[in-house]
């Protein structure tokens, strides 16, 4: 048996309004998580979409990200893996750290305060000794989200300003932030709209059958609202 969550009695009010069942053109959705009873605090907007996929199989599983049109409200910590003359540049651009083995060194040692790992494709023999350090936490670069790749400092740019990963779970269940409530309903439906494309874009071809089966809407402490497909 898995823990009951207990939810506030904000949700619950928003809960007893609400037909969770109904399903809404986007336009709608998003004017409808706008409804809901504000929380002290400025929500996160998230998107979940449910896939006809087989997680078990390689060639169905969804991983990258995405630079939305108007960003997520919030910025990230980058650092990156690179020579000294890449990782200067790094560096102005954002990074909060940049190098190689004295960065290896660092993490090895028990640094972990950023929240995205770039690196240069002739770093990765070096970064490899972090596999079992960053790869539970989801950290390790790879060329499938754009961690790996001889821009550097175009990379560290774009995360740094919010550029989001996304990937597929055991369910076949893509999630992802995309954005705040405070933004204004058009920017919300216009990165809610690039995130959709992005993944319908990704449709492996070995799917068959409905690709994009379910897709829902909620804000960090809101029921979800289902849109339209």
């Amino acid at each position: 048996m898995g823990r009951k969550v207990v939810h506030g009695k904000r949700y619950r009010a928003d809960c007893e309004g609400w037909d969770r069942t109904r399903i809404l053109p986007l336009k709608d959705a998003v004017a409808q998580i706008k409804k809901f009873k504000p929380a002290k605090f400025d929500q996160a907007v998230n998107i979940a979409i449910h896939l006809g996929i087989d997680p078990k199989q390689a060639d169905q599983n969804l991983r990258s990200a995405v630079s939305l049109p108007h960003g997520i409200g919030k910025s990230k910590r980058v650092i990156a893996f690179a020579k000294e003359d890449v990782a200067k540049q790094a560096r102005a651009a954002g990074a909060v750290e940049a190098g190689g083995e004295e960065l290896v060194k660092k993490i090895e040692e028990g640094w972990m305060d950023f929240d995205v790992a770039i690196a240069s494709p002739d770093m990765m023999r070096v970064v490899s000794r972090l596999g079992k350090v960053l790869g539970p936490k989801g950290l390790m670069p790879t060329p499938k989200n754009g961690t790996v790749t001889p821009n550097v400092t175009q990379a560290v740019t774009e995360f740094s300003a919010g550029k989001v990963e996304f990937r597929n779970d055991a369910g076949g269940n893509v999630h992802c932030v995309v954005g705040k409530l405070s933004f204004p309903a058009d920017k919300l439906e216009q990165n809610i709209q690039a995130f959709i494309d992005t993944i319908v874009r990704m449709k492996p071809s070995a799917v068959k059958g409905q690709y994009v089966k379910k897709i829902s809407l909620a804000g960090s402490m809101t029921p979800g609202v289902l849109v339209q497909i």
